[in-house]
């Protein structure tokens, strides 16, 4: 007859996560440190974090062995259970919201650029409908050298200069 388990005694114990799970979350607050410390000191001042844990932050870079980093990496995992993770995922979540407008940004600016090289005029004069403050000549001069390096199978420097030209236009 197979051996069986004895039922837990204490209903806590059923409901208390896992060794495994414990692990895997004190991993993830060490990946999370572990980009807070990768982050410019500028970045980071948009986090609400506890004085112990800039200290151990800007500590991290005077730790030069494997070992004495891999110790104070679990440090900051345990110094970031203490802190406010809601406000932090907050913060990151703004992040990637403003970065995520940024990109929707630059591919508006991109295809605004190619279709300036394609249909030249009729969109040119779109362009300045909606942006009057363009350099009128600055921007017909580098649509025209756009079309003529697209035309002869040139490296496309001149629709690069176009696109810093609409990006500094708009201000982004």
């Amino acid at each position: 007859m197979p051996k069986q388990r004895p039922e837990p005694i204490d209903d806590d114990m059923a409901e208390r996560p896992s060794k495994s799970q414990l692990k895997r979350e004190m991993h993830a607050l060490q990946a999370l440190g572990e980009t807070l410390i990768a982050m410019q000191p500028a970045e980071r001042a948009r986090f609400p974090l506890s004085d112990d844990m800039l200290r151990a932050i800007d500590e991290t870079a005077r730790i030069r062995s494997h070992e004495g980093r891999r110790r104070h990496m679990q440090y900051v995992g345990k110094l970031i259970r203490k802190e406010d993770l809601a406000a932090i995922q907050a913060v990151f979540d703004g992040i990637e919201q403003e970065k995520q407008q940024r990109d929707h940004a630059f591919h508006r600016l991109e295809k605004w650029r190619d279709r300036l090289i394609d249909e030249g005029d009729p969109a040119t004069e779109q362009w300045l409908v909606e942006y009057p403050d363009t350099d009128r000549q600055t921007l017909r001069q580098l649509i025209r050298n756009a079309q003529r390096e697209r035309e002869q199978n040139k490296p496309p420097a001149s629709a690069r200069k176009l696109f810093k030209f609409l990006r500094d236009t708009v201000q982004l």
